[in-house]
């Protein structure tokens, strides 16, 4: 990103305080919204509340080996207690690029896991990178089935901003045809192994309508950009010195570093966004220092909202006015609501005697991908729930950390036992789509204060029947996808997992056709503040089944377009 004292500077040496645009947040559709705003001109501004992470080096931990760490790669038990949310998705190689719970605590009525990344790139070092369009079957099943609001856009809207945000990023996969996973702009895929070979074989021959396919992952199977390619270290949380899979700060961050027209300022906390009642717009923020909790506005003539789906809503339910005594833009009454997250846990896993003579070199950053194939037709239709599922899926020989635990022995023997590659295995789970409930959301509790005086964030979140028995349905049909393709020692599983252990929560501000059932239009522009645009997570109409941050980058470009196009006439 080119000398870190040109493109960051600190809240307290910034001298300029007006800028054509602000981005709040740095993560996926913040890094985004920089280099887009940064590329057609604007000077911007982006604020991060967490630290500076520049890229490369202070990713202190990429090339360290498991004994160079106190623990091993174990978390300790002070650790796990004080944190026990983000201790299950962190260990002491990535820990730093995750928030720890006791710093900065919720409530939830029931267990919820509000996973956080404070940093200068936020959750794009550390996402699962799984990259997956929309179709019209997710654009139009709110309209048809009565959940929830109708999308204000449908695939032909996005399907350009997802071919260029995908040619940008760079996504490995393969082109299937399927018209309810639109194909993309692909990257070489990252091919299966053997066993997932077979078991995608499988698949085909026995049901006509599924498909198994490479995961569609944004790590690069080639150099792109100046950038990788993968190295199949697998270690890709811990940030990558070879620029191998896509972040914020390997990749849109220095795009807009290059424009000589980015400035960033980090530890510093957005407390609201400032309204001007005359002029019916957004006019800037107001933040605080996180260490000094010095304040300082900054200005500017359009904004955009990208502090995660939970933090957005936040942000909006604290930046209240005479004219939003209920937060900002909240005329609907639904900031805040209809909080989404894909649910997990249900799925199978099972061995495979045989294709001992083969192996595999690395260890790749994605296995398999089911698309949906559940209620996509007349001869798919449930009777038991709407929408559907995805499966996600790998394969690989079962090695030390597994044979250590079923083998029994001790001394030489019993070593180089372990020493020798196990038999086949693979794991199947289901990803699935979770309807818009608006009593799923966040509230602020003005009676509980967090270290820098703001009000704690409120979460209640349960999953419905319709979740309930998709996920009853994938374990039942993972264990006989497993049964048909040959597999023994099947296990089907159904673990009662809390909202938000996907790391997809969305939602909370949706977008809409009718402004008194939405907050955001079909250009994530907020209804009634016209130079405010949010266009992470919580802009999200339904959840749809697939993976969620490739449509974040898309609307985000496009939310992008719009804005700079309705400044320039003198709109905003």
């Amino acid at each position: 990103m080119g000398d870190p004292k040109q493109v960051y500077v600190n809240i307290n040496g910034l001298v300029q305080h007006s800028f054509d645009a602000i981005v709040i947040g740095s993560g996926i559709s913040g890094g985004w919204a920089a280099k887009e705003l940064c590329e057609k001109g604007l000077n911007t501004l982006v604020i991060e509340r967490g630290k500076n992470v520049i890229h490369i080096k202070d990713y202190s931990t990429a090339f360290l080996a498991p004994w160079q760490f106190p623990h091993g790669l174990n978390n300790t038990f002070k650790d796990d207690q004080e944190n026990p949310v983000a201790s299950l998705n962190y260990g002491p190689g990535d820990e730093a690029f995750f928030v720890k719970d006791v710093d900065h605590p919720y409530i939830q009525d029931d267990p919820f896991h509000w996973v956080l990344g404070y940093q200068v790139g936020g959750r794009s070092l550390t996402w699962g990178r799984q990259c997956y369009r929309l179709s019209d079957l997710d654009f139009e099943a709110n309209v048809k089935d009565g959940h929830g609001v109708d999308w204000p856009i449908r695939y032909k809207d996005i399907e350009p901003w997802y071919d260029y945000v995908e040619e940008f990023a760079g996504i490995s996969g393969r082109a299937e045809g399927l018209s309810h996973l639109p194909d993309g702009k692909f990257l070489p895929p990252i091919e299966m192994n053997c066993i997932e070979d077979h078991f995608a074989s499988s698949v085909h021959s026995n049901y006509k309508e599924r498909v198994v396919t490479p995961a569609r992952v944004a790590n690069l199977s080639k150099g792109w950009k100046g950038r990788g390619p993968c190295q199949f270290r697998n270690l890709c949380s811990r940030g990558c010195p070879f620029s191998g899979y896509f972040s914020s700060n390997a990749a849109t961050l220095p795009a807009a570093a290059a424009t000589g027209n980015l400035s960033v300022v980090f530890d510093a906390i957005v407390i609201e966004i400032l309204y001007d009642d005359r002029k019916k717009r957004a006019t800037g923020v107001r933040v605080m220092d996180a260490h000094t909790k010095q304040i300082t506005e900054y200005f500017s003539r359009i904004l955009f909202l990208n502090a995660s789906t939970i933090a957005s809503a936040a942000i909006l339910l604290q930046s209240k006015s005479a004219r939003f005594p209920e937060g900002l833009g909240n005329d609907s009454r639904q900031v805040g609501r209809n909080l989404m997250d894909h649910f997990t846990g249900g799925g199978a896993y099972a061995d495979f005697a045989g294709m001992e003579d083969k192996y595999y070199y690395g260890r790749k950053p994605a296995g398999i991908y089911m698309p949906r194939f559940r209620n996509i037709s007349a001869d798919t239709q449930r009777s038991d729930y709407v929408r559907g599922w995805g499966v996600q899926g790998s394969g690989s020989r079962k090695d030390w950390h597994n044979l250590g635990i079923e083998m029994q022995g001790f001394g030489r023997d019993f070593k180089e036992k372990l020493l020798k590659p196990g038999p086949w295995t693979i794991w199947l789970g289901g990803w699935g789509e979770t309807l818009p409930y608006y009593k799923n959301g966040i509230s602020l509790d003005n009676s509980k204060k967090d270290a820098w005086g703001l009000p704690i964030v409120h979460v209640q979140f349960k999953y419905g029947h319709n979740e309930t028995a998709m996920k009853k349905d994938v374990e039942q049909t993972s264990v006989d996808m497993l049964e048909k393709a040959g597999f023994h020692d099947i296990q089907g599983f159904n673990y009662d997992q809390p909202g938000g252990t996907a790391v997809h929560e969305m939602g909370t501000l949706r977008m809409g056709r009718d402004p008194a059932s939405s907050v955001l239009n079909g250009f994530n522009q907020v209804h009634a503040v016209k130079n405010l645009f949010v266009t992470d997570g919580s802009c999200m109409t339904s959840s749809a089944w697939q993976n969620p941050s490739l449509t974040y980058m898309a609307l985000t470009a496009r939310a992008c377009e719009y804005a700079v196009g309705e400044m320039k006439q003198g709109n905003l």
